[in-house]
């Protein structure tokens, strides 16, 4: 049994053995790209630790009141903290408060678990006052910190936990997943596979929810739209989002699916392809674009993204990324 999840079987069974065995650690970093299942992992992970029903040990049986509470994020011994909304910064009062919570014995279970996520949001005054819980772990605690990447924390952190690195799937292991786990239907999986580029928590959310899927169709339309614009208009065009920087990085990742779809063109690769219902557009663009530029495209998208996660000019790094893109008109 996976802990019903897709993928990372691995995870699952080292997890699985350190609560059997009793070899739980005081700290875990869940660390992978967004949408690759490590808040689920770790929601199941604290339902293995305080399962009352456990049909084996390090298993959840996920139908017990402490596992259905966990589930929802509504058991007094979980505490969720994050940003106020992705993007945003984790603040040192919220780390207090967190603390203040952990010092308490559990409630009713045998741990108290605390999630921290996207830890990389962390303000530097957040991560060294974590840093102390991390170093002085209070009994019967166990913190699950999960971040995209552990190049994007202090050393000092990623050092005294766990680390469980979190890696995309397989399109056919997701794929098989969706139909097994959600029964969503064969050619809808497939396809949410492919646009999740193998990213399970991101084919679940994109299943649930019609409005993604129209929102990464609405940004892809843009950018085919903005390459046949002036500068005049794609400056225009950031004055409209700048202020919106959820938007800004949810439009940007799926751009960033986009330009690799034209490297992977330029390089043959073709049937691997992120959004293959763009592949007319993508493989005109790879066309007229050799390797050295296609990885540049990509190499652009990238460190925007990594400017506006660091708080540098949303604005100014938005107008240097669209001066950056090539002038095509894929809408003929």
């Amino acid at each position: 049994m996976n802990w019903e999840m897709i993928g990372h079987e691995w995870a699952v069974n080292l997890l699985a053995e350190h609560v059997a065995h009793g070899r739980e650690r005081h700290a875990y970093l869940f660390t992978g790209p967004s949408g690759v299942g490590r808040r689920t992992l770790a929601l199941r992970f604290a339902q293995a630790l305080n399962c009352t029903q456990s049909p084996v040990p390090g298993q959840p049986c996920r139908k017990c009141s402490t596992c259905k509470r966990i589930e929802h994020m509504q058991h007094p011994d979980l505490t969720l903290v994050e940003a106020e909304q992705e993007g945003g910064t984790l603040k040192i009062d919220q780390i207090r408060e967190l603390q203040h919570t952990l010092s308490l014995a559990p409630y009713e279970s045998r741990y108290r678990v605390a999630l921290v996520l996207r830890f990389e949001e962390a303000h530097i005054s957040a991560a060294n006052a974590m840093l102390k819980t991390l170093e002085e772990p209070p009994a019967q605690v166990v913190v699950i910190l999960t971040a995209k990447s552990a190049e994007d924390l202090l050393p000092t952190i990623v050092s005294r936990a766990e680390a469980i690195r979190l890696r995309p799937l397989s399109i056919d292991e997701t794929a098989k997943g969706l139909q097994a786990i959600k029964g969503v239907p064969r050619e809808l999986a497939e396809k949410l596979a492919h646009i999740s580029d193998g990213r399970p928590g991101y084919a679940i959310r994109l299943f649930e929810d019609q409005r993604l899927l129209d929102e990464r169709h609405s940004w892809l339309e843009e950018l085919v739209s903005l390459l046949s614009t002036s500068r005049r208009e794609r400056f225009a065009f950031v004055r409209e989002i700048v202020d919106d920087k959820e938007r800004v990085q949810g439009e940007l990742q799926v751009w960033l699916t986009f330009w690799r779809d034209v490297l992977l063109c330029v390089t043959g690769l073709n049937g691997t392809l992120t959004n293959f219902d763009y592949a007319d557009q993508i493989n005109r663009l790879a066309r007229g674009t050799n390797l050295d530029q296609a990885q540049a495209l990509v190499k652009a998208v990238e460190h925007t993204m990594e400017q506006i996660d660091h708080n540098i000019n949303t604005r100014l790094a938005l107008e240097v990324l669209l001066m950056d893109l090539p002038r095509i008109d894929l809408i003929k």
